[in-house]
C-alpha cells in the first residue's frame, strides 16, 4: 500500500504567490511576466533573463506542459529556478501558476504540490456556473495555510495553445466583472479585449496592410473595454492572456529554413506597453517564445547539418529566447527593476 501523499507548500520552495507583485504592478504602472514553461531550457532563459533585467517573474505551467514535465519534477524545477537566481546573483520573487486550469481537481492538485498561483478557465461555462467553479476553487486556495492566489477569467480568447482551444472569442462585458469578482472572491481577473491565443492570432480579414511595406496590421485592443472595467473595479488586478507580438525577424527565420507560417501575427508591442501602464498588471506570453526557439534551432540545423548533441542546438535557442524576454521585460511590460519591490 503506497503512502499518501505529502501536500506541499509553495514557501518550502521559495516561491511567492502574486498578490505583493499585482499590488505594486497597478500602482506602478508596468505588468508582471508570466512566461510559459515545458523544459530546463526554457526556464534557464526565463531565471536568466529576469535576474539581469532584475525583474519579479510569474513562471507558468498549463497542464499539458505538466504532463510533460511531470508534476514532481516540475516542483523541484520550480525549487531550483529559486536556488538558480541566487546563483545567478539576484534573489527575484519568482510566482508558480497554472495556466488555463480545467477544473476543480487539476487546481487542487497543483495547489497541493507546490503552486503559488492557480488559474480556473470557468470561461465557456455559462456565468452563473462560471461564479459557482471559481468560488469552489477559491475557497478551497485561499484555505491554504500560506494562501494561493486565484486568477478567473470572463470572456472567451479565440485561438490554439496547448489545452486552449476556441474558434470564437466573445469580450468581457463590463457590466459584469462586479458581480463576479464580489461573488468568487478571485485574486485577479483574465478578461478578453482582442488578444488571442496561438501565433495566429488575428484572421487575414481582420487584418490591414501596410501599403508600403506589405506587413499585416491587426485591429487595435479594445481600450475601450479596458477603460470600463478599470472604472467598475478601481485598482483590481486585471491579466491578458494571449499577448504574444508574434517577431517578423522569428517568423523571417522559420519560412527560410523549411517551415509554414503564413499570416501569422500578434499583437503590437505599443498595445501592450500601452495596457501595462494601467491596471493590466500580468501579461501572459508564450507563442513569442516558442517562435524564438524554433527559428534558433532551425536555422542551427541548416547551418550544421551534422550535428546532433541537443545541448549544441538547443543552447543558441536559450540565448535567443533569454534575449528576448529581457527585451519585453524592459521595454514592453515594464517590469524591470521590479524585483526587489516585489518580494
Amino acid at each position: 500500500m503506497s503512502a499518501p501523499k505529502k501536500t506541499v507548500s509553495y514557501k518550502e520552495l521559495g516561491l511567492v504567490n502574486t498578490k505583493k507583485m499585482f499590488e505594486k504592478a497597478v500602482a506602478g504602472g508596468f505588468a508582471i511576466p508570466a512566461y510559459n514553461f515545458n523544459n530546463m531550457e526554457q526556464l534557464q532563459a526565463i531565471i536568466g533573463a529576469c535576474v539581469e533585467s532584475k525583474s519579479p517573474v510569474i513562471l507558468q505551467v498549463s497542464a499539458g506542459a505538466r504532463q510533460y514535465a511531470n508534476q514532481t519534477l516540475l516542483m523541484y524545477m520550480a525549487k531550483g529556478a529559486v536556488e538558480y537566481a541566487k546563483e545567478l546573483g539576484m534573489n527575484i520573487p519568482i510566482a508558480l501558476h497554472l495556466d488555463h486550469g480545467a477544473n476543480f481537481e487539476l487546481c487542487k492538485s497543483c495547489i497541493d504540490m507546490g503552486f503559488s498561483s492557480v488559474m480556473i478557465d470557468g470561461s465557456h461555462l455559462p456565468f452563473e456556473k462560471n461564479i459557482e467553479l471559481t468560488k469552489k476553487v477559491v475557497e478551497y486556495a485561499h484555505a491554504h495555510p500560506d494562501y494561493v492566489t486565484v486568477e478567473g477569467e470572463l470572456g472567451v480568447l479565440a485561438g490554439i495553445e496547448d489545452d486552449v482551444v476556441a474558434e470564437h472569442s466573445s469580450y468581457t462585458k463590463p457590466e459584469d466583472v462586479i458581480e463576479f469578482v464580489k461573488q468568487t472572491g478571485v485574486d485577479s481577473l483574465a478578461i478578453s479585449i482582442g488578444t488571442s491565443h496561438g501565433a495566429y492570432k488575428f484572421k487575414p480579414a481582420q487584418c490591414t496592410k501596410d501599403p508600403v511595406t506589405g506587413d499585416i496590421i491587426p485591429p487595435p485592443l479594445r481600450f475601450d473595454i479596458l477603460e470600463e472595467i478599470e472604472k467598475k473595479l478601481p485598482g483590481f488586478p486585471i491579466v491578458l492572456h494571449g499577448s504574444s507580438s508574434v517577431p517578423k525577424e522569428y517568423v523571417k527565420i522559420i519560412k527560410e529554413t523549411g517551415g509554414v507560417m503564413e499570416d501569422a501575427v500578434g499583437v503590437p508591442e505599443e498595445q501592450l506597453r500601452k495596457a501595462a501602464k494601467s491596471a493590466v498588471c500580468k501579461i501572459n506570453i508564450d507563442s513569442d517564445g516558442r517562435l524564438a526557439m524554433t527559428a534558433m534551432i532551425r536555422k542551427y540545423f541548416k547551418e550544421n547539418p551534422s550535428h546532433f548533441d541537443p545541448r549544441q542546438y538547443l543552447g543558441p535557442a536559450r540565448n535567443a529566447l533569454k534575449d528576448l524576454y529581457k527585451h519585453k521585460n524592459q521595454h514592453v511590460l515594464g517590469s524591470a527593476g521590479h524585483a526587489e519591490e516585489c518580494m
